[in-house]
């Protein structure tokens, strides 16, 4: 076996040989990068929420000798624009904007790489484009489901009911028995006075929640320039919440068998509390060409360490599938 497959840590820090900014209308354009080797094997990064955006971290779970890594923000987040925009920003917007990016670089087929908004969009992509896929892998996997909605919102606060006081808490008690339009309501107004503060609450709950052990910086929401990037991460969020997350209930798992020839590694961490492993057991047991990775000692955070190990191995494992392929 490749010893290079017992890697437990991310790749060294890298800079992109390529960025760009593609229209996708006549509102949004979207900020793309490239990094890795221009002549290797397409790896497409998903970044979660929807609305967190990509950071210079993510190019690290790929070896840069061997793949091209293209990464992009999604609508109405990260370096895309216009910030924070809801305006035609649905998942099948998405899907779209992702074929319209391989389309421009001019690739035939990548790998799909995503993480819990990120899994379900690259699952959205691959049941409509399934002839572009090479591959996928997939952690903490949401399948956008309203059963999955509403553990985000009243589910958590069993495992982490400090977190869910304080979210709850920020609202007015008249205003407890419909969470998502009282955050709706307050994340859309145009006041920062009102839509800021609404931003840090819904962050702070999401990010308290995100790792078995929380850490310190959980609570980094505390002014600044970190408010005003919870604002598109809290504003998309309750908008794709509030909208079924633009999917029929059930939706991505009653298509799975588009992708049946597809192989597939999902990791998720066995107490991850954002995204609960039922989810992934569910993918698994109806994707046969799927791999399932439990990692024991983990929450959701893909930075959480066995969860980066899983992924790390998962890029190497599928790197020696591919270079096989050839």
């Amino acid at each position: 076996m490749d010893v290079r497959h017992h890697r437990s840590d991310l790749f060294p820090e890298i800079e992109p040989f390529a960025c760009g900014r593609l229209p996708l209308d006549e509102r949004h354009v979207m900020h793309w990068e490239q990094a890795g080797n221009p002549r290797g094997k397409p790896v497409l990064f998903l970044h979660g929420g929807p609305g967190a955006g990509a950071s210079p971290a993510h190019r690290r779970f790929f070896d840069p000798r061997f793949y091209r890594i293209v990464i992009f923000d999604q609508r109405g987040c990260g370096r895309s624009t216009p910030y924070g925009d809801l305006t035609d920003n649905s998942t099948q917007h998405l899907v779209a904007d992702v074929e319209a990016l391989r389309r421009h670089l001019d690739i035939e087929r990548w790998l799909l790489f995503g993480g819990s908004w990120g899994a379900t969009l690259a699952l959205a992509y691959g049941i409509r484009w399934p002839a572009h896929c090479l591959g996928f892998i997939l952690r903490g996997s949401f399948l956008g489901t309203r059963r999955e909605t509403d553990w985000f919102l009243h589910g958590m606060g069993t495992f982490f009911p400090e977190a869910a006081r304080a979210f709850y808490g920020f609202l007015p008690e008249a205003e407890h028995a419909d969470l998502l339009t009282a955050y709706y309501r307050r994340l859309t107004d145009p006041d920062p006075a009102v839509h800021l503060p609404a931003a840090v609450a819904w962050c702070r709950y999401e990010s308290a929640c995100s790792n078995l052990i929380p850490r310190e910086e959980t609570s980094r929401y505390l002014g600044g320039e970190m408010d005003a990037a919870a604002l598109a991460l809290a504003r998309i969020e309750a908008h794709y919440f509030m909208h079924d997350t633009f999917l029929a209930d059930g939706e991505l798992l009653a298509n799975i068998r588009a992708l049946k020839r597809v192989p597939a590694i999902l990791v998720h961490g066995r107490y991850d509390m954002v995204c609960p492993i039922a989810s992934s057991d569910s993918l698994a047991r109806a994707w046969p060409g799927a791999r399932f990775v439990v990692v024991p000692d983990a929450g959701h955070s893909a930075m959480e360490p066995g969860i980066r190990t899983a992924l790390v191995r998962a890029t190497e494992s599928m790197k020696t599938r591919l270079a096989r392929s050839e």
